[in-house]
């Protein structure tokens, strides 16, 4: 057998201790992949939930209402909740605990089955409190157990036939443009989102940009991004800005998860 059919079939299994799933699918290639997979396998295994907050871009759910009708799924769509929850809005450096508490408590409303995420090997070296909520309730994770990094899930999304989903580029959700301690506002969120827009229109294919509100101001990081693409992305930032009434701080090298302040990153 070549690596292929080895990873795949070490996913199979993992999925095959679970009489039913709920996959908790978030837009992303991670999720969008495993549930796509799970259901090809086992058709009606598997419901498909997907929660909608101001933090969840309207481009992740047209993409999940639109693979789920494709491909046939059960799909669940609900309200995330964690905009009612005080501890998540004051935007604490485990932010990211709250968020994935109301979500899983939100699915466990839903449905008895066993909750999965997409977290994959790559995440464990990454900081992640949203894991530890996940582990108090119980939620398992296929690729982790199937011993599979995020390449090996572009590259299942590629042999399911998934189009553009296996090339997604990571886009976590809207509230980690924020800087530790702003307070998560929905109208800031819309902000960064069309900005985001805005600029990965304009850019080259395959670059890395994030539009981050913090303290001193809205910066723009890019990663992959030609010196004449930067200055065009500088100019139409500058102008959004102006046009919302907030400060521009300028344009910066991309680092991942600039926005913990505190967390030791």
């Amino acid at each position: 057998m070549d690596d292929a059919r080895i990873i795949d079939d070490r996913l199979e299994t993992v999925l095959a201790r679970y009489e039913a799933l709920a996959i908790a699918v978030s837009g992303g290639v991670d999720s969008m992949t495993l549930a796509a997979f799970a259901h090809r396998r086992r058709p009606g295994f598997a419901t498909m939930v997907h929660a909608v907050s101001p933090a969840v871009p309207a481009t992740a759910t047209e993409r999940v209402r639109s693979l789920a009708e494709a491909e046939g799924w059960s799909l669940t769509v609900t309200e995330a909740g964690e905009f009612a929850d005080p501890r998540y809005r004051s935007n604490p450096v485990d932010r990211c605990y709250f968020c994935k508490s109301n979500l899983y408590d939100r699915i466990r409303a839903l449905t008895p089955d066993v909750m999965a995420s997409g977290a994959n090997l790559d995440d464990l070296g990454d900081y992640r409190p949203g894991l530890l909520a996940a582990a108090k309730r119980d939620v398992v994770h296929p690729y982790i157990d199937a011993r599979m990094d995020k390449a090996a899930v572009r590259a299942l999304a590629r042999r399911l036939n998934l189009g553009g989903i296996a090339e997604l580029p990571a886009q976590p959700c809207l509230s980690s443009r924020i800087e530790t301690g702003i307070f998560i506002d929905a109208e800031d969120l819309a902000f960064v989102d069309r900005m985001e827009r805005r600029l990965v229109e304009a850019a080259s294919e395959g670059a890395t940009i994030r539009c981050r509100v913090t303290a001193k101001g809205v910066f723009v990081e890019c990663a992959d991004v030609g010196k004449e693409m930067l200055v065009t992305l500088d100019r139409i930032a500058a102008s959004a800005c102006a046009e919302a009434g907030r400060l521009f701080g300028g344009v910066r090298d991309y680092r991942r998860g600039s926005m913990f302040v505190g967390s030791g990153r």
